[in-house]
């Protein structure tokens, strides 16, 4: 039997890498999965957006584990969207337990450089849809009055700063705060709330040409090899130049599951030492 045997877990960003792994993840823990993705491309980010066949795909994933899955095709920013992809994961599982608002974009720029395109699309959906996950899922937690666990996907940008992503940087310590915020009202209705704050971690998200460049501006064509090499030098404490979503996925399970009962309103590195780094 697995650690969340009968619960029902939300997860945003669900079509892939992070998001898919998380999904995967607690349902190989016991859980019933209810999968939201926009399944489409975001104006101000230089890499392809996720599919319908994406979100599918983590959906054969789930039910490999012998899980349910309900799929919705929802935008965080829509508050009305995700009201009803709440509501018909519900009325078919039957409750919620746990929720984990991993939808997130990412673009770089100077600060001066960035446009207030780049600014909006990144505070909107990487902040502003965390909330809105939270709206509409904190009431339902409520109601149940069984308690839940909340995991909001932050990032050691949330805790730091870095140059070149400001408004990326902005957003997730905006997350980080609501999170802290959270545990604090919902503790009196046995809710927890945690923020999880990953280093580098291999998705489509950083896996692209304009990030290459970013983190070897020094070369014409920079590689996927010259940006792991880049990584494994300057990132994190550990020898390895970033993380496997599947590394997040096992600290999300751990503060979904009664083994972290008491855990709340904690900002969780799972950063393989980078924020140590001297």
């Amino acid at each position: 039997m697995g650690q969340l045997e009968g619960k029902v877990a939300l997860v945003t960003g669900a079509a892939r890498g992070q998001g898919r792994s998380h999904a995967i993840r607690l349902a190989q823990e016991g859980a019933d999965i209810i999968a939201l993705d926009i399944c489409g491309e975001i104006a101000s980010t230089a890499y392809h957006g996720s599919t319908v066949e994406d979100l599918d795909e983590t959906a054969r994933a789930v039910e490999k584990t012998g899980r349910r899955v309900r799929t919705e095709v929802a935008d965080v920013r829509d508050l009305s969207a995700l009201e009803r992809a709440v509501a018909a994961g519900i009325d078919e599982f039957g409750r919620l337990d746990t929720v984990v608002a991993n939808a997130g974009i990412f673009s770089s720029a100077p600060l001066h450089e960035l446009t207030e395109d780049q600014w909006q699309e990144m505070v909107d959906i990487n902040l502003t849809g965390v909330w809105k996950t939270m709206r509409v899922t904190v009431p339902r937690l409520i109601e149940q009055g069984q308690g839940g666990s909340i995991v909001l996907i932050s990032s050691t940008g949330g805790l730091q700063g870095f140059p070149n992503f400001a408004h990326y940087v902005a957003a997730k310590h905006g997350v980080t705060g609501l999170a802290r915020t959270a545990a604090n009202e919902l503790a009196p209705h046995k809710i927890r709330c945690n923020s999880v704050h990953p280093s580098s971690v291999l998705t489509d998200m950083i896996d692209h040409e304009a990030m290459y460049r970013l983190f070897r501006p020094d070369l014409d064509k920079p590689t996927h090899e010259d940006f792991r090499d880049a990584c494994q030098a300057g990132m994190n404490l550990l020898p390895i130049p970033w993380l496997e979503p599947v590394d997040i996925s096992n600290a999300v399970v751990w503060l979904a599951s009664d083994a972290s009962r008491y855990v709340t309103g904690v900002a969780l590195p799972v950063d393989a030492g980078a924020m140590s780094k001297v």
